[in-house]
């Protein structure tokens, strides 16, 4: 199909929710001042995505279950939308009440999952026995997969981590090679190097995925190759800006005429600075 008829919307779009999170991980490139989304201009946004020919949503943070329209917003997306709709999260915060409401409502989730045993309760602060009931309950609402961020403490767990994704049925493992913030340097070349290689190399029982902004170096699959940067996906943060991703420091504030302007806006910009 010509690359005029594609649709003007990204294929996918995460949206922090809120920047407000109950864990302190330090390699957490997530922003610390406090911000949340206008609930109301958000499903607006997402109308107008939907109608812009985008598949999906994945709601983050910061912790989105922290956001208090959370479940609403799930299910008014999914039942006005055609947004497949998933959100990342520590899992923590689940419960069944929380999992009742939210199953048929949600599409995928994504749990964040650093390490195994003591690497995670050291890295994360939280028990690791009760990560792995939460895995139960989330795979009680929708299909579920694994977030890893690598870097040299995970990296031992990773063919552990990758049996017990299997242990609870997750579909997918998306590795996040460690990103630089203020409080950690982020993954080392050793590391990325050793992190090759396993890829290379090991067997596996889950599907590996990694995000585009992370692929530098790493065998990966491509089966869109016309279908990169903004015309593949977006990230709108806590403060309303429409970035390329979570990690870009070019935004463009989302005004009165709507996400879509904002995306134009976006574009005109990333295309001057490419």
């Amino acid at each position: 199909m010509p690359s005029i008829r594609w649709s003007v919307a990204p294929r996918q779009v995460s949206v922090a929710l809120t920047n407000a999170c109950d864990l302190r991980c330090r390699y957490c490139y997530a922003p610390k001042r406090r911000a949340q989304l206008n609930y109301e201009q958000l499903i607006e946004w997402l109308a107008q995505l939907d109608g812009a020919g985008c598949f999906g949503v994945g709601f983050g943070g910061g912790e989105p279950t922290l956001y208090r329209e959370f479940r609403g917003l799930c299910e008014t997306v999914a039942k006005t939308t055609r947004l497949a709709v998933t959100f990342t999260t520590h899992a923590h915060r689940l419960h069944e009440e929380l999992a009742a409401d939210l199953k048929g409502n949600v599409h995928f989730i994504r749990v964040s999952m650093d390490g195994i045993g003591s690497t995670y309760e050291a890295l994360r602060g939280r028990d690791f026995t009760a990560l792995c009931k939460k895995l139960s309950l989330a795979r009680s609402i929708a299909p579920f997969g694994i977030n890893f961020v690598v870097n040299a403490t995970t990296f031992p767990d990773l063919d552990a981590a990758i049996a017990l994704a299997h242990d609870y049925d997750a579909s997918e493992f998306l590795l996040l090679p460690e990103r630089r913030t203020p409080a950690c340097s982020g993954i080392d070349e050793t590391t990325r190097e050793q992190l090759r290689d396993w890829i290379a190399t090991s067997r596996r029982s889950v599907r590996l995925a990694v995000s585009e902004s992370d692929a530098d170096g790493l065998p990966t699959c491509d089966p869109l190759t016309g279908e990169i940067g903004l015309r593949s996906y977006a990230h709108v943060d806590a403060f309303g800006k429409l970035r390329r991703s979570s990690f870009d420091s070019i935004g463009v504030a989302i005004g009165t005429n709507g996400i879509l302007d904002a995306l134009t806006k976006l574009e005109a910009i990333a295309g001057e600075n490419q």
